[in-house]
């Protein structure tokens, strides 16, 4: 494993789910912890980190919202579960700072009292004098998932790559968990994931990945040290970047 960064910034995007226990929903510290001295192993070796979380363990904006109608209107859910990042964030601020990271709290919803705004020339220096820049809230915008929030975030700071954390090794030809022979891939370009309809990110922040030739590593955060291995260039997951016709 390499000691020097390959990627000299970049965002990790981790989903709600990666905070809480298998099966389970809400926060464990525990799993936070976890995570968060992965996130560190991977910043003392000389990487930027913004890290981008989802809110789906608290609620995910789409859940109230039915083929009949809602009492919630959609909007609003989605604004719900834009909360329920910023939620999130702090957890992994605690996570954080509990093992000697230096961290700021950035969301794109302004709550002056506990975190600071977005702003990307702020966040932007934040990760040149070492800190581990959390983003919660996704874009502000509700019908916008944090997926497409981590391709934005990447574009806007300068990122290198954006790492996709998920409990599976990669990106499969089908779930893995349901269909055993499902296979692996280790390289695709943006038109295959789209035109296979691969479950990776949704398409809008695909799409944005394939216009600005952004590439995305999708990779397994629950064995450890496998986000170091992934800022350092090392074999792991699937690797999403242009193929011959985008170059």
């Amino acid at each position: 494993m390499s000691q020097q960064p390959v990627y000299k910034r970049v965002v990790l995007k981790l989903s709600g789910e990666s905070l809480s226990r298998v099966g389970e929903r809400g926060i464990s510290m525990e799993e936070v912890v976890a995570i968060s001295d992965q996130v560190r192993q991977a910043h003392e070796i000389g990487c930027q980190l913004a890290v981008v979380v989802g809110g789906g363990n608290i609620l995910r904006g789409g859940q109230f919202t039915t083929s009949s109608g809602s009492k919630i209107e959609e909007a609003t859910a989605h604004y719900m579960g834009m909360l329920a990042t910023c939620i999130n964030a702090l957890a992994l601020q605690e996570g954080l700072e509990s093992i000697g990271c230096k961290t700021r709290v950035m969301s794109a919803i302004r709550m002056d009292g506990v975190c600071e705004p977005f702003i990307r020339r702020r966040a932007i220096r934040h990760m040149e004098k070492g800190r581990i820049v959390v983003l919660a809230a996704g874009t502000g915008s509700p019908f916008v998932t944090t997926d497409t929030a981590a391709t934005q975030r990447a574009l806007e700071l300068g990122a290198d790559i954006v790492l996709k954390a998920t409990r599976v090794d990669g990106v499969y030809s089908d779930d893995p968990e349901k269909n055993p022979h499902a296979v692996l891939y280790r390289q695709l370009d943006y038109n295959t994931v789209i035109e296979k309809n691969l479950k990776v990110m949704d398409g809008t922040a695909i799409s944005q990945c394939r216009e600005h030739k952004m590439p995305v590593l999708v990779f397994n955060f629950k064995k450890d040290g496998n986000i170091v291995k992934a800022v350092g260039g090392g074999k792991v997951g699937t690797r999403i970047e242009a193929g011959v016709d985008d170059k």
